[in-house]
């Protein structure tokens, strides 16, 4: 009886199987400016220099793509992510000294810094925060800079369409704090007559009735976002 199977049968080449990894990107507004997390590598290749958290994926372990973003999640930041999102998939050869030819998906997400108690898991030595203007022209290790880059660069899409991913603010806000927070992630300032007739038009922004919020000026309408503002 022959063991041939429909990937190894009379006549069939075996092809190797690609190295195939999750990477994410962690985004977070701190400061004005828009912050990716990085973690320090523990190991070679590359070890000690920053990189985007990412990890291997698991046939044994991961029933699709999001169960691994999850569990790698875990494994090196010791936290969930809620609302991660697929960025891009990029693959080719050169690309890890591992093997020949490696293919990275990409998962995107963000947070509300003081929310996230990230710890250094899994072959990290460290995690911090850095503006993302500085880590896309760094020396990050593989070819992360051109996989942040590629994330910042959907994520400005986004809140230039006034998209606004889960994250960017509070469940509830003003719309000033609206208004810092996208010019923070698009890395330029807003008009703010502009950027509400524009909110207003969209019908992304929804009042919540009776509620104000004081500080050193008169009190500012509080609003939470439609459900049409946010991605799929």
């Amino acid at each position: 009886m022959s063991n041939a199977t429909p990937e190894t049968g009379p006549g069939r080449p075996i092809h190797p199987m690609p190295f195939t990894r999750v990477e994410l990107v962690v985004f977070a507004v701190e400061q004005g400016a828009l912050q990716v997390l990085l973690g320090r590598r523990a190991e070679a290749p590359h070890a000690g220099r920053w990189a985007l958290p990412g990890g291997v994926v698991r046939v044994d372990k991961d029933t699709d793509l999001d169960a691994a973003c999850r569990r790698v999640t875990r494994e090196r930041l010791q936290v969930a992510l809620p609302g991660a999102q697929q960025v891009v998939a990029v693959g080719g050869r050169s690309r890890d000294p591992r093997a020949t030819w490696t293919l990275s998906v990409v998962y995107r997400a963000m947070v509300r810094p003081g929310m996230l108690q990230a710890v250094a898991g899994k072959r990290l030595t460290e995690l911090r925060w850095m503006d993302t203007s500085e880590a896309t022209g760094s020396t990050l290790a593989f070819d992360h800079a051109a996989l942040l880059e590629h994330a910042v660069q959907q994520l400005r899409q986004q809140v230039q369409e006034l998209q606004f991913p889960v994250g960017l603010v509070d469940e509830t806000f003003t719309l000033g704090e609206l208004q810092a927070f996208s010019a923070a992630v698009l890395g330029r300032p807003l008009d703010k007559s502009s950027f509400r007739r524009r909110l207003d038009a969209a019908g992304v922004v929804q009042a919540v009735p009776g509620e104000l919020r004081t500080g050193p000026n008169r009190p500012a309408q509080v609003f939470r976002l439609a459900a049409s503002a946010t991605p799929d």
